[in-house]
C-alpha cells in the first residue's frame, strides 16, 4: 500500500536522474543528501514543485532536498528501499544482458524507462523511471565546486549521522544536571551521568569509523585506530617527557587517524599479494596507523583542540559583542548552502574539552532573526493568503529551530527579507556576546537543536536560570530586530509586486 512518504520518494527519484545517478543516500535532521553522478541530470523545477519538498541546495555532485524534520527521516528508507528494488532490474538475465542493457533508446528517442509506470505490485521503481544504461558514467561530474567546499561537505557527512545520538545524550546530560541541582532523586543521577557520558567517551570511534567509511576505506579498520585515542593504556606512553591522557586529541586526532589509516590501507591493497591480504593488510593498517597516531597525531590533534577551545573563549570574552553580531549574521547563509554542518567538529571539540559548546547558541540567534522576519511578512502582506499559510506551516519548525523551510519558503524567495533576518539574527548575537564579555557563558550540551528546542540543553558556567534568561534576551532580541528590520526595511518593493501577482493571477483565472 502507498504511503505519502513512499509517494515522495517514487516522486524524487526520477526528478534526481534515476537510481543510475545516486551513489550515495543520506539525511540530516531537515534533508535529503543525494550524491550524484551528474548534476545536471536533475530536474530543480520539478523537485521545488513537489508538495513536500521544502527547498533545494544542488552543488558539487550533492543535492540536498529540504524535506523538514521527521518527513525526512521516514522519506529517506522509502528513497532506500526504492534504490534496492532498482538492483534488482540490473541483476544479468539468462542471456547476460541486463535491464540497463535494454533500456538503450529507441529510434523515436524514447526508451523502456520512458514507457515504464509504478504498479500497486511494487516492480517498478518510480513513476516514469528514467533509467538508461548509456548514460551511466565512470567518473563524478562536480560542477561549480571547490576542493574546500568538497572537503567541508565530507567533514559534515562524517559528523551529521552522529547528530541523533549527541542530541539524545545531551538532553540526558541537561536532565541530570538538573536532578543534581535540584538534590532530587540522588540515586539516578549516577545511572543518568553513565547514559549521557558513554557516547562521549566512545564518540572518537565512530569518528573513526565514519571517517574511513566516507574516504574509501574499511569502516572497522578506522574505528580500531581511532579507539587507540580513548583507550586507557595510553597513559603509560610517553611522548616528548609528556605521558599521553586517554582522549587526548579527541574527534580531530579520530578524523585524522583514520584518514592516515586508509591511505595506509588503500596503499597495502596495492602492493600486497592477494593470498596475503586478508592478514597482512589489516595488520599494517592497524600497526603503523596505530604508531603515528600515539607518537604524533595525539599530540598535535590534542595541542589543535586546546587552541580551538582557548580561541573560542577568548573570542566571546573579549570580542563577545563584535563576534556574536557576526556569527549571528553569517549563519543563515551558511544554513542556504547547507555549509552549517562543516563546523560540527568545532561544536563537539568544544562539548569534549568544556562541556559545552559556547557558539551554538550565538549561532541559534540567526533562527530568531529568521523567525522574527516571518512574523513581519505574515503581518504586512495579510492580503497573500498563499504566502501566510506557507507562513502558517512552517512557523513552528522556525521556532524550534529549523529554519529551512521558512528560508526556502519565505525569506529568500521575497530577496530583501533574507537580509532583514540576517539583521536580527545579528543582534542576537550581539547581545549574548555581550554577557560573555561579562563572564556569563551560555552553551549548550550537545548540538542539532536550536530556537526554543535548545532550553533543555543549556548549560553555563553561572548556574542554569541565569543561563536560560541570557539566551531567552537574545531569542527575543533576534525577534524584535528580525520583525522591525524586516517591517519597516525588508519589504519595500515586495508588497506591490505580491499584489500585482495576485491580480494577475486572478486575472487569468
Amino acid at each position: 500500500m502507498r504511503t505519502p512518504d513512499s509517494t515522495t520518494a517514487a516522486a524524487i527519484l526520477p526528478l534526481v536522474g534515476g537510481p543510475a545517478n545516486v551513489l550515495t543516500v543520506a539525511h540530516c535532521m531537515t534533508r535529503l543528501r543525494l550524491g550524484l553522478r551528474d548534476l545536471s541530470l536533475v530536474d530543480g523545477e520539478g523537485l521545488r514543485a513537489l508538495p513536500a519538498v521544502l527547498g533545494l541546495v544542488t552543488d558539487g555532485g550533492t543535492c540536498q532536498i529540504v524535506l523538514g524534520p521527521g518527513t525526512v527521516a521516514r522519506v529517506t528508507p522509502e528513497f532506500e528501499a526504492l534504490l534496492t528494488t532498482t538492483a534488482d532490474l540490473l541483476a544479468p538475465h539468462d542471456d547476460e544482458t541486463t535491464t540497463a542493457d535494454r533500456l538503450a533508446p529507441y529510434d523515436d528517442g524514447t526508451t523502456t524507462a520512458d514507457r515504464l509506470t509504478l504498479r500497486d505490485d511494487g516492480t517498478t521503481t518510480a513513476d516514469r523511471l528514467t533509467l538508461r544504461g548509456a548514460e551511466l558514467k565512470a567518473a563524478r561530474t562536480r560542477r561549480n565546486a571547490t576542493p574546500l567546499k568538497l572537503l567541508l561537505r565530507r567533514i559534515a557527512d562524517i559528523f551529521v549521522p552522529l547528530i541523533p545520538g549527541l542530541i539524545g545524550c545531551g538532553v540526558i546530560a541537561g536532565l541530570n544536571g538538573l536532578l543534581v541541582n535540584l538534590g532530587v532523586l540522588p540515586g539516578l543521577t549516577p545511572a543518568l551521568t553513565a547514559i549521557a557520558a558513554g557516547f562521549m567517551a566512545l564518540i572518537a570511534v565512530f569518528v573513526g569509523y565514519n571517517t574511513a567509511k566516507e574516504f574509501g576505506g574499511t569502516p572497522v579498520l578506522g574505528g580500531a585506530v581511532a579507539a587507540v585515542i580513548v583507550y586507557a593504556g595510553v597513559a603509560k606512553v610517553t611522548v616528548l617527557g609528556v605521558t599521553l591522557a586517554p582522549g587526548q586529541g579527541g574527534v580531530l586526532g579520530a578524523l585524522a587517524a583514520a584518514l592516515l589509516g586508509t591511505y595506509v590501507e588503500k596503499w597495502c591493497r596495492r602492493w600486497v599479494p592477494p593470498t596475503l591480504d586478508v592478514l597482512v593488510t589489516p595488520t599494517l593498517t592497524v600497526l603503523l596507523t596505530g604508531l603515528v597516531t600515539l607518537y604524533a597525531l595525539m599530540y598535535a590533534a590534542g595541542a589543535l583542540s586546546s587552541a580551538i577551545g582557548t580561541a573560542a573563549a577568548w573570542l566571546l570574552s573579549t570580542t563577545g559583542a563584535f563576534a556574536g553580531l557576526v556569527l549571528g549574521a553569517l549563519f543563515l547563509p551558511l544554513v542556504m548552502l547547507g555549509l552549517h554542518q562543516a563546523l560540527i567538529p568545532i561544536h563537539t571539540t568544544l562539548i569534549e574539552q568544556q562541556g559545552y559548546t559556547v557558539l551554538l547558541p550565538v549561532l541559534a540567534m540567526a533562527g530568531a532573526g529568521q523567525v522574527g522576519a516571518a512574523l513581519a511578512v505574515y503581518v504586512r502582506l495579510r492580503h497573500d493568503t498563499s504566502l501566510r499559510t506557507t507562513i502558517r506551516s512552517a512557523l513552528p519548525a522556525g521556532l524550534l529551530g529549523v529554519g529551512e523551510p521558512l528560508i526556502y519558503g519565505v525569506s529568500l524567495p521575497l530577496g530583501r527579507p533574507f537580509v532583514t533576518a540576517c539583521a536580527g539574527g545579528a543582534a542576537g548575537g550581539a547581545f549574548i556576546g555581550f554577557f560573555s564579555m561579562l563572564g556569563d557563558r551560555v552553551g549548550s550540551t550537545a548540538i542539532g537543536p536550536s530556537g526554543l528546542a535548545l532550553f533543555p540543553l543549556l548549560s553555563g558556567n553561572r548556574g542554569l536560570a541565569l543561563t536560560a534568561a541570557i539566551y531567552a534576551g537574545g531569542l527575543l532580541t533576534g525577534y524584535a530586530v528580525g520583525f522591525a528590520a524586516t517591517y519597516f526595511l525588508g519589504l519595500g518593493g515586495v508588497a506591490p509586486a505580491r499584489r500585482a501577482e495576485q491580480t494577475a493571477e486572478q486575472a487569468a483565472v
